[in-house]
């Protein structure tokens, strides 16, 4: 399917472009997006016609999604989530909690403009890209922890999950010394026993 783009699209192409794309891609996306017309000679006709309208409408909505951007560049999401010792989440962070949370924060972030290539599976700090426009993008931090105390742990540098794995080993490594030593006392006894007897 041929179409003429009315804006920039990634990876396509810019304003006026004649692009073939799928005809699922076209039909169900750019055409009801108003992204892009069909390429045949009256909408090449009505482009022509209308080519400074639809620079304006580009123009504009460039504006406004780089000021936007400009708000979200460097902004921290914090996320409390239930995880395993090992910092596996019960569950995930998706493009969708991202949103969410920009939106709580008081950000307009569509969940469409999240790019993010695989969910978020682990508790740690994460650099999201939101793509507000073909020509305006910010970057976040999403800080995934289990608690507040541990997310501004995670942003003060400290890699909780060692940190866990360390006092856990340390729990353990004291808890063997103290079973040995009851097993040591519990010998003597027994053996201190027997030379009784």
């Amino acid at each position: 399917m041929k179409v003429i783009l009315l804006e920039r699209v990634e990876k396509l192409g810019t304003i006026g472009d004649e692009v073939d794309v799928k005809h699922g891609f076209g039909r169900n996306y750019l055409i009801p997006q108003g992204k892009a017309l069909r390429a045949n000679a009256d909408n090449r006709a009505r482009f022509e016609r209308e080519r400074d309208a639809f620079e304006k409408r580009n123009a504009d909505s460039k504006a406004s999604a780089e000021a936007e951007a400009e708000k979200l560049e460097g902004i921290t999401l914090t996320m409390i989530r239930q995880a395993g010792d090992t910092g596996q989440l019960y569950g995930s962070v998706t493009a969708r909690d991202v949103s969410a949370s920009a939106e709580e924060a008081g950000f307009s972030v569509p969940r469409s403009t999240v790019r993010q290539d695989n969910p978020i599976k682990a508790i740690g700090i994460y650099d999201v890209v939101i793509r507000l426009h073909a020509e305006a993008s910010a970057s976040i931090k999403v800080n995934v922890a289990r608690s507040e105390e541990e997310a501004e742990r995670q942003a003060a540098g400290e890699d909780v999950v060692a940190a866990f794995a360390e006092e856990s080993q340390a729990a353990a490594a004291a808890q063997a010394g103290e079973m040995a030593e009851a097993a040591s006392e519990l010998s003597d006894q027994i053996g201190g026993g027997e030379d009784e007897d």
